[in-house]
């Protein structure tokens, strides 16, 4: 089906202007300005006054938990609530199980994702400590990129030798995502508190968490990150950056395009400090934990100053039995987000004196310009439809009951909302419209207009 979206504020490429757009198959064939003569034929038209339309969402850091873990979430019920906020495109992790270490596994996970994914999809090949066989097989046009665990977390693939790394920075054929905490300082840590509240001296609770998962972990894995990047020539991303310490290790003066050393932070860094465990508890327990109030108030800067080059939501969900124990070495890291992280980062990039024309940079073009995603990720005409229109001037409560995540919570539950997004359409189709979605249609897999990432990219 054809769709004519009128009326719409349209909020693209540093502009934000008022215009129609047509949707023919699955492609933007029109925009249309004030003063342009255009007739759609066949669409069935949808009235966007008040609202803005934006590329729809690229999140670039998501854990479905499929396969092996699909009691705690799968493709088909997490990409129904990316659509649901706006994101239309999503990359895995390989933390699953089995692990995403070969080429086999990874096809699988496209296979799946191919029959049960209502948004486009990517997937990370996971490195491992003896896996380099595998990574140099991947295929830069066609799989996001390499996840590196600098640093172990849920579904542990620490890789942790330093010829091993070097080799992996050297040889790989794509960009590698990295996830960067020293993992002696995080056991010595472990150690010391396990030891305290064995002696009654302390409450193993969330509280603790930013002293075992502390700045200095974070900081000398992402420095090490960064010179062995700087080394070899490695494209790099840094993921979840949650202190203000590693912000000096980018260049904010270099132009995306031209980057090859980039990070990622995440909108619980941006939303929450270490006086709301707390509160929240074990709810907001992720892995880097949560920093202090002068982190994330660096963190903002940085995104304002262009340290920060995408926002991804390290989607992460697990059952409330395993979230919610007595104890904080059994309590897991993670927790789920992607139906909400448009709204709440619209709200609050308003309340930070920032733009909407900066948060689609940050999260639908920067993304795009990144990984060099084919056709996506803009509002340009001949590329892919991937869309949502968004009411900021709506007032909402999120709940755990709408939440449309397969373990049905979120930490967010009780928090007001002026943003909504009313619709998305992903390759031209809508499947999500007013609460109610629209299944007949699956999201395609990514295709990337790379070379190798030793030599300049060549990005959108």
């Amino acid at each position: 089906m054809n769709y004519y979206i009128k009326n719409a504020t349209i909020v693209n490429e540093g502009e934000t202007f008022n215009a129609h757009l047509f949707i023919k198959d699955d492609i933007i064939a029109k925009i249309v300005r004030e003063g342009d003569r255009f007739e759609p034929e066949n669409a069935q038209i949808i009235d966007a006054r008040g609202k803005y339309l934006i590329p729809g969402v690229i999140d670039e850091h998501v854990h479905f938990r499929e396969p092996g873990m699909t009691a705690k979430a799968d493709i088909y019920s997490e990409s129904r609530a990316a659509v649901a906020g706006g994101v239309t495109t999503y990359m895995e992790m390989p933390n699953t199980i089995p692990q995403t270490t070969t080429q086999a596994l990874l096809q699988e996970k496209f296979d799946l994702a191919a029959e049960k994914s209502l948004a486009n999809y990517s997937f990370y090949i996971g490195a491992t400590n003896d896996n380099l066989d595998e990574i140099v097989k991947t295929d830069p046009e066609k799989v996001c990129g390499v996840k590196l665990f600098m640093g172990s977390s849920t579904g542990n693939m620490l890789v942790d030798q330093d010829s091993v790394l070097e080799t992996l920075f050297k040889e790989s054929p794509c960009l590698i995502a990295a996830h960067c905490e020293d993992e002696e300082i995080i056991k010595r840590n472990t150690l010391r508190y396990k030891e305290l509240a064995e002696r009654h001296e302390i409450i193993p609770d969330a509280v603790i968490h930013p002293l075992v998962r502390t700045e200095e972990a974070c900081y000398r894995s992402t420095e090490k990150a960064v010179k062995l990047a700087q080394k070899t020539g490695a494209r790099l991303h840094v993921m979840h950056i949650s202190t203000r310490a590693e912000l000096l290790l980018f260049d904010p003066t270099i132009p995306l395009k031209s980057k090859k050393i980039t990070a990622e932070t995440c909108p619980h860094y941006l939303l929450f400090d270490d006086r709301d465990y707390a509160h929240f508890g074990f709810a907001i327990k992720c892995n880097p934990a949560i920093k202090s109030a002068h982190d994330k108030l660096a963190l903002w800067r940085g995104v304002k100053d262009g340290y920060i080059d995408t926002i991804g939501s390290d989607h992460a969900p697990h059952l409330r039995e395993e979230k919610f124990t007595d104890s904080y070495f059994t309590a897991k890291s993670g927790f789920p987000s992607i139906q909400y992280n448009l709204p709440l980062m619209a709200d609050n990039f308003k309340r930070n004196q920032l733009k909407m024309t900066e948060l689609v940079q940050l999260m639908c073009h920067n993304p795009a310009i990144l990984y060099q995603i084919d056709r996506r990720g803009f509002i340009r005409e001949g590329y892919f439809a991937d869309l949502a229109i968004v009411d900021t001037n709506a007032n909402r409560l999120i709940s755990n009951e709408e939440a449309l995540y397969k373990c049905k919570w979120t930490p967010y539950d009780g928090t007001a909302v002026r943003t909504v997004v009313t619709h998305t359409f992903v390759n031209g189709n809508l499947v999500y419209e007013n609460g109610s979605f629209h299944e007949e249609s699956r999201g395609q897999r990514l295709t990337f207009t790379r070379t190798p990432c030793q030599n300049p990219p060549v990005c959108p």
